[in-house]
């Protein structure tokens, strides 16, 4: 049986008022599903640092009887939606939604995503979408059951742990990092097409958050700013999400802390097997996000492979704040075979809920996926 709406009063964020409560409900509400890992997020003083980065956002929070109990972000921005670069649709995304646990089950989610809805159809977005754990019942309910949201989507989260002991690089490779035109024109010559495209991509690759683009091909080849690519050739771009907020593990199976404990004692008294081992998650953590991963030829899978491993020997050099690489691709891509990962770590089947805003729009809901997915580093 469920329970009756309360009247909370839901209104725009103010960043004076608001911020600290804001703050303590993010340290009160956890991520994911009780049966695997708690994730918490510290905002490091912003609250709205996951969406400043976006074109158009919104932040709304709900309020009953002095009490802030509930919380929901929104942005807005052009992608492509049908896989041709003119076919471009308004979407609006749906991230941090979350209600004080005493006050769940009472309407208070359903009544911050109608009016967070509400501000993106007074915005003209065509599309409002959101990404949960296909495991979170009650976000899956809710989205699905209550606000009439389809099933879009199934990409696989991929997360790999940064350890000490860095990956050697063979000769035979070459990795290059390049310039931000030439990165702009390569993504919007080989993956403009690709769904959820960002139209503002140049946007994305000037933000102080991103740390390059590199390209891997075979040595010996030659790489061309004017778009003469090798016979085999991979590229991805690295944003690095622990400026924003960190995040902490709550919860974690038994087997995770078994496997932690046991594998830095290896590590401790023999060095030399460098064996990877799971970092502390256990207090706050940054991590970098690779965006934009893209191959073609031959060789492609195991260039994507060793870009991955430039990126984790970067990580643990720079930043020893950053403890884990994630990346996300589209569920039916065949990149998932070529990005190290850790199963123990990674969402294999997250999940992607959308709802038209206007009526012609109600049909693209239903298309078949395609094998390639753009996901932005801003809405991780």
């Amino acid at each position: 049986m469920g329970f009756e709406e309360e009247e909370a009063i839901i209104r725009s964020y103010d960043g004076e008022a608001d911020r600290a409560r804001v703050e303590d409900l993010e340290r009160r509400c956890e991520v994911g599903p009780a049966e695997r890992v708690y994730l918490f997020t510290d905002t490091m003083g912003d609250p709205m640092c996951r969406i400043r980065n976006s074109p158009m956002y919104k932040m709304l929070v709900a309020e009953l009887d002095k009490e802030l109990i509930g919380v929901i972000q929104g942005s807005i921005k052009v992608v492509t939606v049908h896989g041709r670069p003119r076919d471009l649709a308004r979407v609006g995304y749906i991230l941090g939604l979350r209600v004080a646990p005493l006050h769940r089950r009472k309407g208070i989610g359903s009544s911050l995503v109608r009016r967070l809805e509400e501000w993106f159809i007074a915005k003209d977005v065509d599309l409002a979408y959101m990404a949960t754990e296909k495991e979170n019942d009650a976000s899956v309910n809710l989205f699905i059951d209550k606000l009439g949201y389809i099933k879009f989507r199934t990409p696989a989260m991929l997360v790999n742990p940064v350890h000490c002991h860095p990956f050697h690089i063979p000769s035979n490779v070459e990795i290059e990092k390049i310039k931000v035109e030439e990165a702009e024109f390569l993504y919007r010559k080989f993956m403009a097409s690709m769904e959820f495209f960002p139209n503002d991509i140049h946007n994305v690759l000037r933000n102080k958050l991103s740390l390059g683009t590199w390209v891997a091909y075979p040595r010996g080849e030659s790489f061309g700013c004017d778009g003469q690519v090798p016979s085999s050739w991979a590229m991805l771009s690295v944003w690095n999400s622990g400026e924003l907020f960190k995040l902490r593990v709550g919860k974690a199976p038994l087997s995770c802390l078994l496997y932690t404990k046991s594998s830095r004692l290896m590590d401790k008294y023999f060095p030399c097997f460098k064996l990877p081992y799971l970092p502390d998650f256990f207090h706050p953590f940054g991590f970098y996000f690779m965006y934009g991963v893209h191959r073609d030829g031959p060789l492609s899978g195991k260039l994507v492979r060793r870009l991955c491993q430039f990126v984790h020997n970067m990580a643990a050099k720079a930043n020893k704040d950053c403890k884990v690489i994630v990346t996300e691709v589209a569920g039916h891509d065949t990149l998932r075979h070529h990005i190290p990962h850790w199963k123990l770590l990674s969402c294999l089947e997250d999940l992607w809920c959308m709802k038209a805003l206007k009526n012609e729009f109600h049909e693209l809901t239903k298309t078949p996926p395609q094998r390639a997915l753009f996901v932005d580093p801003r809405e991780v």
